[in-house]
């Protein structure tokens, strides 16, 4: 079975990998265009191409999924199938329908929940606690393609999309592999998404990771979960820009060697301060900061911070770089 395989970053590697241990035969490899990244900016190979060169696979990266050069060279690989994994990009008709037994993604979640850009990061952000890799054969939608096959997985309560995606890499990878042997033997018959239930992943930016300290505990530390490690969580202490990485939900309030009194508790005050942990009081319940980034230093634990730098019980996290955009 001649495979042409679909994908750019880390996600898709054990998918790759699963395949080139498989009886399957990998002809070509398609990837995104080589990026600048880091603070140098400097051109990067990506994960996938990386692999694939490694195994003298070759590989296109075409700037338009469109560009009649990449059709003419899909034609000469001659795929049975296509297999597409976290490879960021819409395929024409033209594609979907060269390979005879179609084209089939790994999507990040149990679809038609989470259809998008970012399934992995939307679902620990909504607080669920379960979500899961779906195998579906590939449409001109935005992942409603038809489902062939499942597997759930438990999402921890502090666990963080970073950390959450590579499990979720590897049961796709397997799971990609044993339902293509059923999608050959004809024995996975397609199943239709129930549209009505249907949610979206949006594609995250930067500006996603602000804080609104109006709002619970339990939401904010899901998107600090959810948003690690990229774009990360943010906000402002006097005008100062915070990176937020780990906190810990304070939903009763516990024995406070330093009490706040006559202090507001408004939504972004901090109430307490020990020697683990600077508490700020959120629009229901309260979060614990254990490790956070002030600007320009490195990621720290709160008690490394505490020791050499002025916060008192009383100051307040922010929107923005001035007083006006508290929240």
């Amino acid at each position: 079975m001649r495979i042409v395989f679909m994908g750019t970053p880390a996600f898709a590697v054990p998918t790759l990998q699963q395949l080139l241990k498989s009886e399957f035969s990998v002809v070509g490899v398609v990837c995104q265009p080589d990026r600048p990244s880091g603070r140098g900016k400097k051109i990067q190979v990506g994960p996938v191409k990386a692999l694939a060169l490694s195994q003298n696979i070759p590989v296109v990266q075409p700037e338009r999924m469109k560009d009649p050069k990449l059709l003419e060279t899909l034609r000469a690989w001659e795929p049975e199938v296509v297999v597409v994994a976290a490879f960021g990009r819409i395929l024409p008709k033209s594609i979907l329908d060269l390979p005879p037994k179609g084209c089939l993604n790994v999507h990040g979640s149990l679809l038609p929940q989470y259809r998008g850009a970012a399934p992995i990061q939307w679902a620990v952000i909504q607080g669920e606690v379960k979500t899961g890799v779906t195998i579906m054969l590939m449409d001109e939608g935005m992942d409603t393609g038809a489902i062939l096959q499942q597997e759930e997985i438990a999402i921890g309560q502090d666990e963080t999309s970073g950390e959450l995606a590579p499990r979720m890499a590897q049961i796709g990878g397997d799971l990609l592999v044993r339902t293509l042997r059923g999608w050959i033997e004809g024995t996975l018959p397609p199943i239709p998404q129930n549209d009505s239930a249907a949610t979206m992943a949006p594609i995250l930016t930067k500006e996603d990771g602000l804080l609104y300290w109006d709002r619970p505990a339990r939401t904010l530390a899901n998107r600090i979960r959810g948003l690690s490690p990229w774009p990360g969580v943010y906000t402002f202490l006097e005008g100062e820009r915070w990176g937020i990485w780990k906190v810990q939900v304070e939903d009763q309030e516990p024995d406070n060697p330093h009490p706040a009194h006559d202090i507001s508790q408004a939504p972004g005050t901090i109430t307490a301060i020990t020697k683990q942990a600077i508490r700020v009081q959120t629009g229901q319940g309260s979060l614990n900061l254990l490790e956070i980034q002030p600007e320009n230093k490195k990621r720290m634990h709160v008690s490394d911070y505490i020791t050499g730098h002025r916060v008192t019980i009383g100051m307040t996290f922010s929107m923005g770089k001035h007083d006006d955009l508290a929240v």
